[in-house]
């Protein structure tokens, strides 16, 4: 019996173990194609360029398990020192996106700048978690996109882009409400993607300017495949 015993026993501890072991990656956070940053970073509207914003995007998928996809930022740049627009829409795939819960936000590009399903309960970041809307303490509903409503770059001589997302004191950027809400006498209230553009004293693009109008430099984020 006290072989017996001394067989079983280490079988039993290794079943034991196992019961314990930490579970595998969550399916739901695999299968997530779209998120908004659970934080932005860091220097206001200097991103980086464009590559900086994407990197940004993979870093935060990679960490929540969701880093096998690639990732862009839904953004757009101007027409600047010779080099063309580029615009938000053309940089995110083809869809359809559905955030870390599985809900599908929309199912293709015409969808998402239409009749699509952002909001508060919908916007939700990497992990998972709800983002910040307006009436709530610190409001970071504003998301950086430099773009039109229907997701192009807007032309002309004003910035909408802090200088193509490479500054953090002069400039502006446009932004959208991922809640698609805000004081009612605004006219564009609803717009999740060129509802107002960034200001402040420092110029507008600073990380203290997004803040002030209920912003946190947060992104956007699409899989492209």
């Amino acid at each position: 019996m006290r072989i017996v015993a001394k067989i079983i026993s280490p079988f039993c501890f290794v079943l034991a173990a196992g019961a314990f072991a930490a579970p595998p990656a969550s399916a739901q956070s695999a299968g997530t194609t779209f998120f908004v940053t659970s934080t932005g970073i860091g220097n206001g509207g200097n991103l980086g360029g464009l590559a900086g914003a994407d990197n940004h995007c993979q870093t935060l998928a990679q960490a929540a398990g969701a880093g096998a996809k690639t990732w862009h930022a839904y953004l757009s740049t101007q027409d600047a020192n010779g080099s063309p627009a580029v615009n938000a829409r053309e940089r995110i795939g083809t869809g359809p996106w559905q955030n870390s819960k599985g809900v599908v936000i929309a199912k293709d590009v015409t969808e998402l700048h239409g009749d699509n399903n952002i909001n508060r309960q919908t916007s939700l970041n990497e992990m998972g978690e709800s983002i910040n809307g307006y009436g709530e303490q610190p409001n970071r509903h504003d998301i950086l996109t430099g773009s039109q409503p229907n997701g192009t770059a807007f032309a002309g001589p004003d910035d909408r882009t802090c200088k193509n997302w490479t500054s953090s004191t002069q400039g502006a950027a446009m932004v959208g409400h991922s809640d698609v809400n805000g004081p009612a006498n605004v006219p564009t209230v609803k717009s999740w993607n060129s509802e107002h553009p960034s200001r402040g004293p420092d110029g507008g693009c600073s990380q203290r300017d997004l803040s002030s109008t209920g912003g946190d430099g947060l992104l956007y984020c699409f899989a492209v495949n």
